[in-house]
């Protein structure tokens, strides 16, 4: 009988960073490749990420969660509550209480749940207010996993001292690059004690970067990145609206990602193709 991984979330969890433009939503990801070698291992492992990028707390407790209590998984990734802490006006308390609340909802469907600590990501100072609510959501969720001991897995992200290093990282300083993606899949296999054939390259040596570059890339950095994502805050708009989850339903990695998607946008194509048709 196969069994089911599933992964709940936001950006982090739908790959963003591991730009692939021939999967879903044009990214890869840990979760992707942590569900290819349980495949590989047992190809009656299926697969679902339902994470989206900029996705709330509140949005995935309403969309995702549900799906995971009619579908009861067999081992379930749960990362929430970063989109959260970078808005303006927050009341940590009740998103606290929230996050708790969700916990218990995935707890109760039986599934070993694992649960990340947000990274305390080296930040410029227009951002560093909001790493004080980062330390108090990661307390929060450090307490849930002892509380759940038999059930809840902690991923203490926070802990890991490779991801001070800039190449881990994608341009927008806030989201994984491939490399960051790929180590992450490692940890979690080797935290769930399953078999795997990833292996992660250690760098060569760092690039030197003299002050003026570096403020001159800061600089860059607020332009085009930082002041954007505030500025679609204010709109009330965020990158994943157009977007759809990308494994909705149970698939087969062992039956090639790549592949499966293929089918899907063929089919998808074909049935544009008839609506307009008939119209």
């Amino acid at each position: 009988m196969g069994k089911l991984f599933m992964v709940i979330g936001d950006s982090f969890t739908e790959g963003v960073g591991d730009w692939e433009p021939r999967l879903p939503n044009g990214v890869r990801g840990w979760a992707d490749r942590v569900a290819k070698q349980l495949s590989k291992a047992d190809p009656q492992w299926q697969y679902v990420n339902l994470g989206i990028r900029s996705r709330r707390l509140k949005t995935i407790i309403e969309e995702q969660i549900p799906v995971a209590l009619e579908l009861k998984p067999d081992v379930i990734t749960f990362y929430a509550g970063g989109n959260d802490i970078l808005e303006f006006r927050k009341d940590m308390k009740e998103f606290l209480a929230q996050y708790s609340q969700a916990v218990d909802a995935l707890v109760s469907t039986g599934a070993k749940v694992l649960l990340f600590t947000g990274f305390d990501i080296p930040v410029h100072p227009v951002l560093a207010p909001f790493k004080r609510r980062n330390w108090r959501f990661n307390e929060c969720v450090r307490q849930l996993a002892e509380s759940y001991p038999d059930s809840v897995v902690l991923v203490d992200y926070w802990n890991w001292d490779v991801y001070r290093d800039k190449r881990m990282w994608d341009i927008d300083k806030l989201h994984m690059n491939r490399a960051g993606h790929r180590y992450m899949a490692i940890r979690i296999l080797e935290i769930l004690g399953y078999p795997h054939q990833l292996v992660f390259d250690p760098f060569g040596a760092a690039d030197r970067v003299g002050f003026w570059q570096a403020t001159q890339r800061d600089v860059e950095w607020l332009r085009q990145w930082v002041l954007p994502m505030f500025g679609r805050r204010m709109r009330g708009v965020t990158l994943g609206d157009e977007l759809r989850p990308r494994w909705p339903e149970p698939m087969y990695p062992a039956q090639g990602m790549k592949k499966q998607f293929r089918k899907r946008r063929k089919s998808e194509e074909l049935r544009h193709l008839r609506n307009s048709e008939i119209r």
